[in-house]
């Protein structure tokens, strides 16, 4: 196996991880294990009868729910597994004279070590949003990391001359960001449905919002953070902030794509095009359709694409 390869599948199993973990947030599972790293005291999760009252001995205050137990201890084995992949890219970079390569897997390797501590802290500390956000943001910098070994290691780098639009790629990805972590607050805070109705919001265009306590990072979290506990005016805060950043990042995306198609590189302008459009209608359908589990997974899946393209473009523009 050479690097190139192993990166490839670390890309593919990473989208397996963020949809794992987004099936799990999306359940309401986050705490369907009350600990870390087993599930009420077990390798796996409780599954006979003397077990589950056992669990629920250990943990009164924490009811066992097999529908919950399960997300979560499938995502935590499927990331565990994942370290294991960037352990053995550890091995294979430094089998090598590539001192990028390896400063990279060590990177990876470090990182992905981090996000099994904020795994840790999402549980012991019930869900609180700032440790749930960061978490989930991690995983999109994992994906990313694969997708830089990866292209950095397969001579992806097609002959596009598009360094005049390095500085708006990196504007793109910059606004991309922020909406990535948006969206990734609105969920951790149980907003997403706080607007129900599409375009508008609560039946208007500017509705009643409260934005300090919507973004308040240190806020409190009761016994558990489960289904939040946020007024509706601060959810409504920030789910209409995901809205208005949305459209803006819609600007920006539409300006890079035209500048793409009049570029060398018009092939990437209509892959950008599709994915931003896909984004946009997941989106959309998420509210319409009062957040469908599947609709809401792909929403993160194609979240991922569209951080990978705008990523590529980015290493493109900015080739030496």
């Amino acid at each position: 196996m050479n690097i190139k390869n192993v990166s490839l599948f670390g890309i593919l199993f990473a989208f397996v991880v963020i949809a794992l973990g987004a099936w799990t947030r999306l359940v309401d599972a986050g705490l369907g294990c009350p600990d870390w790293p087993g599930c009420y005291g077990f390798v796996f999760f409780p599954t006979t009868e003397a077990e589950v009252a056992l669990a629920e001995q250990r943990y009164p205050a924490f009811p066992y729910e097999i529908d919950k137990a399960i997300p979560e201890v499938v995502h935590r084995y499927f990331a565990a597994a994942l370290g294991l992949l960037a352990i053995f890219i550890v091995y294979l970079t430094h089998r090598t004279e590539d001192k990028q390569n390896k400063r990279i897997s060590i990177f990876l390797l470090i990182f992905i070590c981090c996000q099994g501590l904020f795994g840790y802290l999402t549980v012991s500390l019930k869900l609180l949003p700032i440790i749930v956000t960061t978490h989930l943001f991690g995983g999109f910098i994992t994906l990313s990391t694969f997708f830089y070994l990866y292209i950095k290691n397969s001579n992806f780098f097609k002959n596009f001359q598009i360094g005049h639009l390095k500085n708006l790629a990196m504007l793109a990805l910059f606004v991309l960001v922020i909406q990535i972590f948006l969206g990734a607050w609105t969920s951790t805070n149980y907003a997403s449905l706080a607007c129900p109705d599409f375009p508008t919001c609560q039946g208007s265009f500017i509705p009643d919002m409260d934005f300090s306590a919507g973004f308040n990072l240190a806020q409190e979290v009761g016994p558990n953070y489960l289904y939040g506990l946020l007024d509706n005016e601060a959810r409504v805060a920030i789910h209409y902030s995901h809205r208005i950043t949305a459209i803006f990042l819609t600007i920006i995306f539409l300006i890079l794509i035209s500048k793409l198609w009049f570029s060398s590189a018009a092939p990437l302008a209509s892959t950008l095009g599709i994915v931003l459009l896909t984004q946009i209608s997941l989106g959309i359908m998420n509210v319409v359709y009062v957040l469908p589990l599947y609709i809401a997974i792909a929403h993160n899946l194609v979240a991922a694409l569209l951080l990978l393209t705008t990523l590529y473009i980015n290493m493109l523009a900015w080739k030496k």
